[in-house]
Parts: C-alpha cells; sequence; structure tokens
C-alpha cells in the first residue's frame, strides 16, 4: 500500500480516539473545578479511560508519523475537531448549533487547504541534538508566556497544549525516523534527550488541554487543532527541510485556509460563550407527571371528620396511606 494512504489511514482512527479522549477530559474537567482540581482527577477511573484514548491516539499518530511528513500528518488532527463537537453536544444532552456547525465547517476547509499545500514524500531528515535542545528551550518558554495570569485563560492554555503537542510530534518523529532507520546507535545522547523532551511535552500537553477544557469543548479543541499543526509544520519546513507544495504558489492555498480557519475559531469561541438553550419539552403528560413526582403526600385526615378538639388536646395528622380512598366531603 502506498505510505501517503498508509499515514492517512492511521490518522484518521488516530483522530477518532483523540477526539474520544477529549470528549471525556472536557466532562471530567467540570468536575475538577468543584472537587479541587485536576490532581483530583488522577484518582478516578473516568481519567485514566481519557489518558488511555490519548495513549491510544498517540501511538497511532506515532505510526502515521512513519509513513507521511510533519506537514500531512498533522492537518489531519482536524478530524479530531470533527467527532468531537457531535460527540460533545451529545454527551452535553444536546443539539450542535448552527454556529458550531459553521465554525466547524470552516476549520476543516482551511485546514483541508492548508493539507493541499503539504508535501506528500515519507520523512527521512531528523533533528540534530543541538536542534532538539532549541526547540525544548523555545517551547519551554512559548508556554510559559502563554501559561501567565490574564483574560481568556482558556484560550491561551489550548494554545500552549496544541503547540507542546505538535512539538512532541516533530520530536517523535526524528526518534521513530532514526530508531527504524538505523542511523546510529539506539542509546545516543541525541535519541535519549529527544526521548526525555517527548514525555515532557507529551504530558504538558495533557495537563494544558485538561485546563483549557473546563471553559468548554469546542473553541479550546479547535485552537489545539490549529496550534498543532502549525507548531509541527514550522519544525518541518525550517529544521527538516520539508517543502509545500508548488513552492511558492503553495503558499496561496495556505494563507487562505489559515484565514478560513482562524474565522472558523472565532466562531466557535462565540458559541461556547453563549448559554445554553433550554431543554425541548417532552411529550404531553411529562411535565405533568415530573410536578407530580416532586409533590409531597397529601396530608388527610384519617376517617370521618372529628369533632372540634376540646382545650388542651392534640390535634393528629397523618399522611394518606397509599390506595386509601377518600371519603365524601
Amino acid at each position: 500500500m502506498n505510505a501517503t494512504l498508509v499515514a492517512v489511514a492511521l490518522s484518521l482512527v488516530s483522530a477518532g480516539a483523540y477526539a474520544a479522549a477529549a470528549v471525556a477530559q472536557a466532562r471530567l474537567a467540570g468536575r475538577a473545578g468543584r472537587s479541587g482540581g485536576a490532581l483530583s482527577l488522577m484518582g478516578r477511573g473516568a481519567w485514566w479511560s481519557a489518558v488511555g484514548l490519548n495513549a491510544g491516539g498517540a501511538l497511532l499518530h506515532v505510526a502515521a508519523l512513519k509513513y507521511g511528513p510533519l506537514t500531512l500528518v498533522q492537518p489531519l488532527g482536524a478530524l479530531t475537531l470533527v467527532a468531537a463537537v457531535p460527540l460533545g453536544a451529545r454527551s452535553a444532552g444536546r443539539r450542535v448549533s448552527r454556529t458550531e456547525w459553521r465554525g466547524t465547517l470552516l476549520t476543516l476547509v482551511g485546514l483541508a487547504a492548508l493539507l493541499l499545500a503539504a508535501g506528500g514524500a515519507a520523512p527521512h531528515d531528523t533533528l540534530s541534538l543541538s536542534e532538539a535542545l532549541g526547540v525544548g528551550a523555545a517551547t519551554m518558554a512559548l508556554v510559559a508566556a502563554l501559561s501567565r495570569p490574564g483574560t481568556r485563560p482558556g484560550l491561551r492554555h489550548a494554545a500552549a497544549s496544541g503547540i507542546t503537542s505538535g512539538v512532541a510530534s516533530a520530536l517523535t518523529q526524528t526518534l521513530t525516523v532514526a530508531a527504524t532507520g538505523h542511523s546510529g546507535p539506539l542509546l545516543s545522547w541525541r535519541l535519549v534527550t529527544v526521548a526525555v523532551l517527548i514525555s515532557l511535552f507529551a504530558l504538558g500537553g495533557l495537563m494544558l488541554s485538561q485546563t483549557a477544557y473546563r471553559g468548554g469543548l469546542g473553541a479550546p479543541l479547535a485552537v489545539v487543532t490549529l496550534a498543532n499543526p502549525v507548531a509541527a509544520a514550522a519544525i518541518g519546513l525550517i529544521l527538516l527541510g520539508e517543502r509545500l507544495q508548488g513552492g511558492a504558489l503553495g503558499l496561496v492555498p495556505a494563507l487562505v485556509g489559515a484565514a478560513a480557519a482562524v474565522r472558523g475559531v472565532i466562531l466557535l469561541s462565540r458559541a461556547q460563550g453563549r448559554p445554553a438553550a433550554e431543554a425541548p419539552p417532552g411529550p404531553p403528560g411529562a411535565v405533568s407527571s415530573r410536578v407530580a413526582a416532586r409533590q409531597p403526600p397529601r396530608v388527610v385526615l384519617a376517617g370521618p371528620p372529628p369533632a372540634a378538639p376540646r382545650a388542651g388536646e392534640p390535634f393528629t395528622l397523618r399522611p394518606e396511606p397509599a390506595g386509601t380512598a377518600r371519603g365524601p366531603g
């Protein structure tokens, strides 16, 4: 099978796993705010299930990076957004709004244009030790700047998560190509350093995304989806010798796609900022049955109406037993 098709197929399954993990993280993030923060989630099985889904998606992503370049594999992560938005809406018991559909569509169209401009050759070049350390230092500085206190913390944490994940993917490609291509000893300082950086950035991206999803799923996930391929493609184009299709003319669809994707992110941000719509009414009789269920038991007089109590004599009431017929009057 063609290497490009293998990379695309693996990326599709990886995106599905990441989408399911993102929905689970978004639900858990809301609970974390009420139960003491993200660290409290580590004792829950649902959190580890989300971690497992992320790990499965990551392994499939690593396999895709063996067969396709960063500029091809990373934009396919946009399919995570396609699956996660309807999954998140279903999980919340609501329908996907028109604004969310428009934002998702624009984001996907934009990333599809970026995908058309990407190269399709299998990767061969890898990062040197100095390049890996430089990329790691620059990423840490950028994440520290995005994580500072201020406005829009969710979107900034999402951008930091996408950048760290994209850098981790670039470093993973270096490790995968070097290990499978036998271009040097497996226990060299370069590969050990790259492996440590991958672990740090993968864990950092997971925790940053968990924090970002506290304000909702759509807009933060869109920012993660955009920042991830941008960071990885920048490393591929600048350091790994990857090229855009069509040379300088390839920048035109790339810029148009970037503009459409940014517009989609803005629409998703607005959709997340609106209050949730009221739940649609149920079938006839559903409201009355819910109201009746909330009513306290009726308190009636047992037996025939008693005479007026004498002074100092207690007046006793008790609930009507189920199935007891009331007398006339």
